[in-house]
């Protein structure tokens, strides 16, 4: 009983602390707030790109592959969302070499919290909500413009595929800095899974044949959290295993965590 008391108040803590780490980035970001302002609107306006050409597509084209206007604007707005969040919470990650190859890594392994956590608190991407609203924005307008029954549970898979969703991206990032052990700098060609899939998820994947399918279901979960709840939400599937599958894309988190454990019992101090 007691050890159960002491955990929760760890991972209170640890809660506490992250969101304080948070609050310290946004007091950061808030002494120029003019240039926060122009970052945020930014890319709210960069990431619009994207919208236009799906819009001039379909004036051109009724449908892609059996989608309509709506499911694909429901699809790009999924994946945006989920990137964004992901960008925000997760960018530590993707800044971790530079705390590699200049030996600040040795400071947070010397101190008594979970170093995830501190990677995590060491970069919070404030300014990637303007890429979020616009998602949010998309989302509102792809759900007027599909043909969608809604229901209860069609409003949870649309929390958790999202929530899923960031899940997953966080899991890439933590690849890359995983990798970043063994090489000292992040490697590109990771880029490929984190935006490249952010641009090819903006149509539903299965418009690009069955092989990728297979890959983005059992390697790269981007699938589960994209196709199949999307068919659920459309009618195309009324599955309930459809509406619950982006829980399943968590399990992907094990073996990015499992490498990033390997990489650091075998990290070697790179000085400063």
């Amino acid at each position: 009983m007691e050890h159960s008391i002491m955990e929760k108040q760890r991972k209170s803590s640890a809660v506490r602390l992250y969101f304080h780490y948070i609050s310290i980035q946004i007091r950061c970001m808030m002494q120029y707030k003019k240039s926060f302002i122009m970052t945020t609107l930014g890319q709210f306006l960069a990431s619009f790109n994207a919208f236009v050409g799906i819009y001039f597509m379909f004036r051109r084209f009724h449908s892609i592959a059996g989608y309509t206007y709506g499911d694909v604007l429901l699809c790009f707005s999924l994946i945006s969302m989920e990137f964004s969040l992901s960008e925000c919470a997760a960018r530590g990650f993707d800044r971790f070499s530079s705390l590699v190859r200049q030996g600040t890594f040795d400071r947070i392994l010397t101190r008594p919290r979970n170093e995830i956590l501190q990677v995590l608190g060491n970069n919070f991407e404030l300014t990637r909500l303007g890429r979020m609203v616009q998602a949010i924005i998309i989302l509102f307008y792809g759900i007027s413009q599909a043909d969608i029954d809604w229901s209860f549970m069609k409003v949870i898979t649309v929390v958790i595929t999202i929530l899923c969703g960031a899940a997953v991206f966080s899991g890439i990032f933590l690849i890359n800095a995983a990798l970043c052990f063994f090489t000292l700098e992040g490697l590109e060609v990771v880029n490929i899974f984190t935006d490249g899939a952010r641009q090819y998820g903006e149509y539903p994947i299965d418009v690009y044949g069955k092989r990728m399918v297979k890959f983005c279901t059992f390697i790269i979960p981007y699938a589960l959290v994209q196709l199949y709840p999307v068919k659920y939400l459309t009618g195309r599937s009324d599955s309930l295993l459809y509406a619950l599958i982006p829980l399943a894309a968590l399990l992907f988190l094990l073996p990015c965590y499992a490498l990033w454990r390997y990489g650091v019992r075998k990290y070697k101090s790179s000085g400063s």
